[in-house]
């Protein structure tokens, strides 16, 4: 009867990933993240279901009209994160999401807080890539660190000296050979397209990011997100070709 039990359990816990899965496929993402939640109340230290809840959290709360609602999914994706690496401390994709939510949370924290998160989204974005090089979403995650750290203005560059003894390296160069990294690993992945599109366009380098965003239209749709990717780089693709 144990025995029974526990493959009842486990066939359980299957049945609810593969809905989960199917609604993100879907594009229902939050229908998706609710499933992962009830496989997490079966079992609370199931890696792929917290994994999966912040990758949920952190695209859902991009979407958010609410700054308070925003900032609510953003902390539950940091808080998933942590639970996911607490559970396999091994595994490329805790680190990942992490580095996802946290650079989320940057993107809409104040100075301090968005300068206190600049060495921990690069150490959890390099954490994933060296448990699994072949992450195509942490070499994203690196190439966007790269693009806005190496844009900072004089107040931010002066108060991560102030906080940390000097700017972490960065460079519009290797903003753009992560996101070509990225973009090798996962060619379908539009918001890595259109990232790495704007790269070159302040990289003075215009014809790649028209070819890029040429290609943006005919990459298949993903997440919840990618109609509006799609719609910024027609906008982004327009003003180039004038």
């Amino acid at each position: 009867m144990l025995l029974l039990g526990k493959l009842l359990f486990s066939q359980d816990v299957t049945i609810l990933i593969w809905k989960a899965d199917s609604l993100e496929h879907a594009l229902n993402e939050i229908g998706a993240y609710e499933t992962f939640k009830q496989v997490l109340k079966k079992d609370g230290r199931n890696y792929y279901a917290l994994w999966k809840c912040s990758e949920l959290c952190s695209r859902i709360g991009h979407r958010q009209t609410s700054n308070s609602q925003r900032d609510d999914f953003y902390q539950a994706g940091k808080i998933y994160a942590e639970a996911a690496i607490k559970v396999n401390p091994a595994g490329a994709d805790g680190y990942y999401v992490l580095s996802l939510a946290m650079g989320r949370m940057a993107q809409t924290a104040s100075g301090d807080e968005r300068i206190k998160a600049v060495k921990e989204i690069k150490a959890n974005a390099e954490k994933a890539i060296q448990l699994n090089p072949g992450n195509g979403r942490a070499w994203h995650v690196l190439g966007k660190w790269n693009y806005e750290v190496s844009n900072l203005n004089i107040f931010e560059r002066s108060a991560v000296k102030l906080f940390y003894g000097g700017l972490p390296k960065a460079s519009l160069q290797e903003a753009i050979r992560c996101y070509e990294k990225a973009r090798s690993l996962e060619p379908a992945f539009a918001l890595n397209n259109l990232e790495l599109a704007k790269a070159y366009v302040r990289d003075g380098q215009p014809q790649k990011a028209i070819q890029l965003l040429k290609e943006l239209p005919f990459i298949p749709t993903k997440t919840e997100d990618d109609a509006a990717i799609r719609e910024e780089g027609k906008t982004l693709l327009a003003k180039l070709e004038e």
